[in-house]
């Protein structure tokens, strides 16, 4: 396919006798920004390194741009990373620092004054050029180092938790900044975080991982609202899970309740994913709703400004999240009927690797 620039086929790697990454593939299209998004030790990293040439995979294929790269160095591919640490020469200057790359590649010094000066002008750095990494802020160091990434125009940009260091506040503006050059660009990027917030925020596709494996890949809305494995729908923001009994039938049996779902479920024992937001509730036995009803006693709940929070437990000691807009008009205390649809009731087919 025309429009796919990288792609990376059955990758294993081992580091002695463990095995951290266990045959993983994906695709990455040519503009896209993808995100690798897993808890702390899932494979994430170790891929994007795979991806720049620091660390070579045990077998698989890594493609880029037309080419097989997997035991090409790092300094042949057209790659360029920006680490945590952002790795600024701290003896150099900002436009020292950026046009490192340039002068390594021979490149004429009047492109590299070109190419650097419009890097710094996108990374609103203008008029810093003659200072120090010690003389500048974080979020300065930040814009210093995808600069420096920018101006090699590499084929796929490898970000590897860039805003970690940063506080939360200029941690978003900065995450706005990013995606905004990034689109602009047209810069294809694969990015490295654990924060669900960030992936959702800024993606055009999430591959989620765990302990090395590949669950799901998928654009934000459809990981959030569609998760293949229950570690996917646990994973990505806060969700209900219940054990329910299929019946190759839209409606499966969860105790005594019958409840229908978004999918038809198989014969067996599988698993329903429910979002709190999805789930209304009515201080009535019987409300008026066609859709899924279950009672449940309301056991604690948490005013968190913008909703409240009730913490449920069903008649078969599940417990339940609920997540209330608006909830300065009511607050709900006690036993109460838990509502949602059945387009809602996600039904999980996917097991854990």
């Amino acid at each position: 396919m025309q429009d796919i620039v990288m792609e990376l086929k059955n990758i294993n790697k081992f580091f002695g006798a463990n095995q951290v990454i266990h045959d993983v593939s994906f695709q990455v299209k040519k503009g896209d920004f993808v995100t690798l998004l897993g808890p702390s030790g899932c494979g994430k990293t170790t891929i994007l390194r795979m991806i720049a040439g620091f660390y070579e995979p045990d077998s698989g294929e890594i493609h880029l741009a037309g080419r097989q790269i997997e035991r090409i160095p790092p300094y042949a591919r057209n790659t360029a990373m920006v680490f945590q640490e952002y790795a600024l020469f701290p003896h150099m200057s900002v436009y020292e620092n950026v046009s490192y790359g340039l002068r390594v590649r021979h490149r004429p010094e009047a492109e590299i004054r070109e190419k650097v000066g419009e890097a710094l002008t996108l990374m609103q750095l203008s008029g810093l050029e003659d200072r120090y990494p010690n003389q500048m802020s974080g979020g300065q160091q930040q814009r210093v180092a995808v600069a420096r990434a920018l101006v090699m125009q590499p084929d796929v940009l490898l970000l590897d938790e860039p805003l970690s260091n940063l506080d939360a506040k200029l941690r978003e503006s900065v995450r706005v900044e990013l995606r905004s050059i990034q689109q602009q660009m047209g810069l294809t990027t694969i990015y490295v975080t654990h924060d669900q917030q960030e992936a959702l925020s800024m993606s055009d596709s999430i591959i989620i991982m765990k302990d090395g494996y590949l669950h799901q890949q998928g654009g934000p809305h459809d990981i959030y609202f569609e998760p293949r494995t229950p570690f996917v729908a646990d994973f990505i923001g806060t969700t209900n899970l219940i054990s329910v009994e299929g019946s190759d039938a839209l409606w499966v049996n969860y105790g005594e309740d019958v409840l229908e779902l978004d999918a038809s479920c198989p014969a067996g024992t599988y698993v329903v994913s429910i979002r709190p937001e999805a789930i209304r509730l009515s201080e009535e036995i019987t409300p008026p709703w066609n859709g899924n009803l279950l009672r449940g006693t309301i056991t604690h709940s948490m005013f968190l400004g913008e909703k409240m929070r009730y913490f449920l437990r069903d008649k078969l000691g599940h417990e339940w999240l609920a997540d209330i807009y608006d909830p300065g008009r009511k607050v709900y205390t006690g036993d109460v009927s838990m509502m949602f649809t059945p387009a809602s009731t996600h039904l999980v087919l996917g097991r854990e690797a």
